[in-house]
């Protein structure tokens, strides 16, 4: 009996060493995850204060540099803003682009481009 617990010796470490790179690579995904999230949030806040901006004063520039301002977690030089037209009584529409990288190169998809739209009734 006492022979086969020595052979049991090491079996722990062989054992963690075939789990571990699975369990660093579900931790670094749900980083990247978070990191994502956070990033589409900012981008959807700042769309919602851009289109709200530019619906009450019907001023294109306010309303890019308040979306601007409003992504603070991300480089606002990287954001491209796109406005529609902006008539009284119909929906303005404030378009951000921002180009997400990952921090994490192993993952097959390092570099994507995220999109969020807001929408407001233009005031007269």
């Amino acid at each position: 009996m006492k022979r086969r617990f020595l052979s049991d010796r090491g079996a722990a470490m062989v054992e963690f060493a075939i789990i571990a790179p699975l369990l660093l690579l579900v931790v670094f995904g749900i980083i990247e995850f978070g990191r994502a999230y956070n990033a589409q949030n900012s981008l959807t806040h700042a769309a919602r204060e851009g289109a709200r901006e530019y619906a009450i004063t019907q001023d294109a520039v306010a309303g890019e540099t308040t979306a601007l301002a409003a992504a603070t977690s991300l480089d606002s030089t990287q954001i491209t803003v796109t406005l529609s037209a902006c008539v009284p009584g119909d929906p303005a529409t404030v378009t951000l682009e921002y180009p997400f990288q990952l921090q994490i190169a192993f993952f097959p998809v390092s570099n994507f481009t995220m999109q969020s739209q807001g929408v407001m009734r233009c005031g007269g």
